[in-house]
């Protein structure tokens, strides 16, 4: 099926052709493409083949699928003499789009023993080769922009597998006894804790969700957005304050000794009931080791191997009934109601303090794959505001006043599950840098916690 021109997404919110010229375009396209692949590279073909748990996927998988999203976006549409690398892989590497057609059951992703790993290199190889020869080629004004369009998209959905690559390898490697490593270099260090402070703000009538803004090159095309970021709208918000940095592992240890996960009074029921299912006593990947050098007997398993925990590092790997529970908790303890932030104050304290929050932000590039403690106290700043961990926030995922998903297919990217979601905000350790900014919205079920999400404290002023 050739996607339709009334398929693709509208211009607003997506990367005009003056912002990616095709020399620009096409540099970017090869450098994302194999950012993907060296992520994989550390990986065997078994490593590659495995799905860990329904909502994981193979890392064979998303090498695939990013390139599916080339091929029946883009190629299909553009390409003259158009013909499939493979006609199977229309429905074998769709993911979730019912406007392209059918899908193999998300489950059985891991059974897909062929293609083998190396044919699915081949064809990315192919589709490449493809894409590179469209992109070079002559191209009228309009079709420039609306591959461009297309291109942009392609290369951020790649980005978001990027960090799904990560994730879900350390799933898949921490359910193995043997605790393999994916990368061996551990980067944590010694370092001074910085107590637990708070930044406040005014509230008031404010602006979020993704506008115009200006290019690092001063031009006034606007930046890639997707279409839940849009469009920009008034919050009223009440003076708040937000903590000046992450929740720490030593901190969340404090709320295990003093019994947090055995205690119903701090969780939301469907939490509490969650917790009692599931036998939940720590954040997911701790380990309890006896006669262990880590804290309190626990340790935690990393994309680095084992190890013992840090108490100064942020949280990570908590599902929001968890990172709400240690608010309720932490409240009494301090005598101060505590709540996690709504997505409207993180977004309104994040372009108050963007340009300081960023200089120090620990994502993907820094090659860490770990959340890190605070590299440098900066005061009135709500430091780690980008990276080291998603952080959860009380905001149901939904449209923002007006929101209109994009037409046709690629209109399935966001708006159909707006629904049970809750909203994550800035990325982590495993997002790149370049695929962040202050209106981007992650959202995920209330339950999970193989993503690297964290937490940051609020309270009302």
């Amino acid at each position: 099926m050739v996607v339709s021109q009334a398929q693709r997404p509208p211009g607003r919110g997506a990367a005009s052709p003056s912002a990616a010229p095709a020399d620009a375009l096409l540099r970017r396209y090869r450098a994302v493409r194999a950012g993907t692949m060296a992520l994989a590279a550390p990986l065997s073909e078994a490593d590659c083949q495995v799905q860990s748990m329904p909502d994981a996927s193979p890392t064979k998988w998303h090498l695939a699928h990013v390139t599916w999203f080339f091929e029946t976006f883009v190629l299909e549409r553009f390409e003259p003499e158009f013909r499939p690398h493979h006609a199977a892989f229309r429905v074998l590497f769709n993911s979730y789009y019912h406007g392209v057609g059918d899908q193999h059951p998300r489950p059985q992703r891991g059974l897909v023993t062929r293609p083998g790993l190396a044919e699915v290199k081949a064809y990315r190889a192919a589709v490449d080769e493809r894409m590179e020869a469209l992109l070079a080629g002559p191209l009228a004004d309009e079709a420039h922009r609306q591959i461009a369009e297309l291109v942009e998209l392609g290369l951020q959905h790649e980005q978001q597998h990027q960090e799904l690559i990560l994730t879900d390898i350390k799933h898949l490697l921490g359910c193995n006894p043997l605790a393999p490593v994916y990368r061996s270099a551990w980067p944590l260090a010694a370092v001074a804790p910085l107590p637990h402070g708070w930044v406040g703000f005014d509230g008031g009538l404010v602006q979020i969700g993704h506008g115009a803004e200006k290019n690092e090159d001063g031009t006034g095309s606007e930046r890639f957005a997707f279409d839940n970021e849009t469009p920009r709208h008034a919050v009223h918000l009440r003076p708040y304050a937000l903590g000046n940095r992450l929740v720490t592992h030593g901190e969340w240890l404090q709320f295990v000794a003093a019994g947090g996960y055995a205690e119903p009074r701090w969780w939301l029921s469907a939490g509490w009931d969650w917790v009692r299912t599931n036998r939940i006593e720590a954040p997911m990947y701790w380990r309890r080791r006896e006669g262990s050098a880590g804290h309190h007997g626990w340790t935690a398993f990393t994309l680095h191997g084992e190890a013992p925990l840090d108490p100064h590092t942020p949280i990570v790997h908590i599902s929001l009934y968890e990172a709400d529970a240690y608010a309720r908790w932490r409240g009494a303890e301090s005598g101060v109601p505590l709540r996690l932030p709504t997505e409207a104050e993180w977004e309104h304290a994040a372009q108050c303090h963007e340009a300081a929050a960023m200089r120090q932000a620990n994502f993907v590039e820094s090659g860490a794959l770990h959340p890190m403690p605070v590299p440098a106290p900066q005061p009135g700043v709500p430091m780690q505001l980008f990276g080291d961990v998603w952080e959860w926030t009380t905001s149901s995922y939904q449209g923002y006043p007006g929101f209109r998903p994009w037409a046709g297919a690629v209109g399935e990217y966001n708006g159909k599950f707006m629904i049970n979601q809750y909203v994550l905000r800035g990325g982590s350790c495993a997002t790149p840098r370049e695929h962040i900014r202050t209106s981007y919205r992650n959202f995920f079920p209330a339950d999970i916690r193989w993503q690297f999400s964290g937490m940051r404290l609020a309270r009302d002023l």
